[in-house]
């Protein structure tokens, strides 16, 4: 590794292990909801079920963002003015991207 090179631990490191985990609980709910589709199930149930995943997911990025802002915003703000600016407009727009999502 060169020696420049600084290795950056994210934010969610330390619950990772949870991510994961909840991020295969929403994999398994997509391929339920292939599943009715293939078996021609009722739209509305669809719906529902695509309407829980939607809400999961959600609530990933939601603990994935307060963990960016907890540590890498925190971190970048200690570091200097200029390192928080690009910290605070990078969780911003990220913000931007979950709002339109």
């Amino acid at each position: 590794m060169d020696e420049r090179t600084t290795t950056v631990r994210p934010g969610y490191a330390g619950t990772k292990d949870d991510h994961l985990k909840r991020l295969r609980r929403i994999e398994g709910q997509v391929r339920g909801i292939a599943r009715m589709v293939e078996s021609d199930a009722y739209c509305i149930d669809v719906l529902t079920q695509v309407s829980a995943v939607t809400r999961a997911l959600q609530a990933v990025s939601l603990g994935l963002l307060e963990e960016h802002i907890e540590h890498c915003v925190v971190d970048a703000a200690r570091e200097s003015d200029e390192a928080a600016s690009a910290k605070v407009a990078e969780a911003t727009a990220a913000i931007a991207r979950l709002v339109r999502s």
